[in-house]
């Protein structure tokens, strides 16, 4: 435990030393965490309290945020315990632990576990996907050296149930990612002519049914005045006006977007012909008039002088092409610019592409249009979008037939009671 005698600032300075050496934490990372930090130390001053504990820690969130419960707390919120979090664990302990644990697959089930990992990235899975699928291989693959299984001949359905039956149930949605990651890789091993008996038939199927959420969207008024307020007058300007008029206009994710070569424009024809990164399916556009005339404005007095076959590229040396989290910051600051309310709402490159969907639908658009325009495999993707077009379903919407009188004269009924 540290010592009482630390003060805050003392405190806070050893942990950020904590968080830069030892768990390697980018340099923004530990400015982020002393930005907190900070906050906290202003309410200790503002009470007179010099020396920071947990209890402390914890009755500054209960300030904050009251008793609400923490699923139902927004990011930056849920940001305020993880930063007061960290601070009590180092209080506690004079160290820090990194969050996730490391992923290591040795033994000869763990080489079969790394061919799964690049078999998923050849099917050109997000690599956020691919890491979380890692995660629950990992802890399955210690359950099973822990119990002497070093080959894949040998697991059962013994172990399979063993595992499943250890899985912390309080959290649904964690229990079915388990049970997918593991009948994937099972059913890799089988295809793959590894084992005789394809294992994924023994594992239980579990009733998880996710419930999407509504896709966030703006209304054609914000995504104008989130256009109109960008400052085209400089080189960052033009690039980020080019790419977020093919987000809002056009819908192209923020890979496609990142990956527009030149090649993918076709001025003679005005269009916009591309692979799609996530799909890996031709999608064909028109090059509508301001997106053209914005890319070449972007090109002629915006690009950097680059052999990139790249259209899009930082704004500084060495002027690689953009990254997606990139194009999704520049969108959310755009927005934040424009003065659009973003509370509760999806805030990237994403949020434009749902807002096309949905002014579409209120156009009156077809399904299947709206799906060729999103480059959507099939229909059932673009229904996912109906459940935000509140014009449409209200027409839907059946009258109420009348109650007969006697149903409230009723003896003995609900109204007597």
């Amino acid at each position: 435990m540290q010592k009482a005698k630390k003060t805050f600032n003392e405190l806070t300075i050893d942990a950020a030393d904590v968080l830069k050496h030892k768990l390697q934490r980018a340099a923004g990372t530990v400015k982020w965490y002393k930005h907190g930090w900070k906050k906290l130390g202003k309410y200790m001053s503002k009470h007179g309290i010099q020396y920071f504990t947990p209890t402390i820690g914890k009755n500054y969130l209960l300030e904050q945020f009251g008793d609400l419960e923490y699923i139902q707390l927004p990011k930056k919120d849920k940001d305020v315990i993880k930063i007061v979090s960290v601070l009590s664990e180092f209080y506690k302990t004079g160290t820090l632990t990194a969050a996730k644990e490391r992923i290591v697959f040795n033994g000869p089930i763990g080489e079969h576990m790394k061919s799964y990992s690049a078999h998923l990235l050849m099917r050109r899975l997000h690599r956020h996907t691919i890491e979380e699928y890692e995660q629950h291989l990992h802890k399955f693959l210690r359950f099973l050296q822990r119990n002497g299984v070093n080959a894949v001949e040998s697991i059962n359905q013994f172990h399979l149930l063993s595992f499943i039956k250890g899985i912390d149930t309080r959290f649904s949605s964690f229990v079915h990612l388990t049970i997918r990651s593991i009948r994937g890789f099972l059913k890799y091993l089988y295809e793959m002519e590894v084992v005789k008996a394809d294992l994924s038939l023994l594992i239980p199927r579990d009733n998880y049914k996710k419930q999407p959420k509504l896709p966030s969207t703006y209304t054609p008024a914000e995504i104008k005045k989130v256009i109109a307020s960008i400052d085209r007058s400089n080189s960052h300007g033009k690039r980020n006006y080019a790419l977020i008029l093919l987000a809002a206009r056009l819908g192209l994710r923020a890979s496609d977007i990142r990956s527009l070569k030149f090649e993918n424009l076709r001025w003679n024809e005005c269009k916009i012909v591309l692979n799609q990164y996530k799909t890996d399916k031709m999608l064909e556009l028109p090059l509508l008039a301001d997106v053209g005339n914005a890319i070449i404005d972007y090109l002629k007095y915006g690009r950097p002088k680059s052999k990139e076959h790249f259209v899009f590229l930082l704004a500084r040396s060495p002027f690689t092409p953009l990254c997606p989290t990139a194009i999704t910051g520049i969108v959310h600051r755009s927005l934040c610019s424009a003065g659009i309310n973003i509370t509760g709402k999806k805030h990237g490159s994403h949020a434009l592409r749902h807002s096309l969907a949905s002014m579409l639908l209120q156009r009156g658009t077809t399904l299947p249009v709206i799906s060729e325009i999103l480059g959507h495999e099939n229909t059932a993707s673009t229904k996912y979008y109906l459940r935000i077009d509140l014009s449409t379903m209200r027409q839907c919407a059946l009258d109420v037939p009348p109650v007969p009188e006697i149903f409230y004269n009723q003896r003995g009924g609900h109204f007597y009671e």
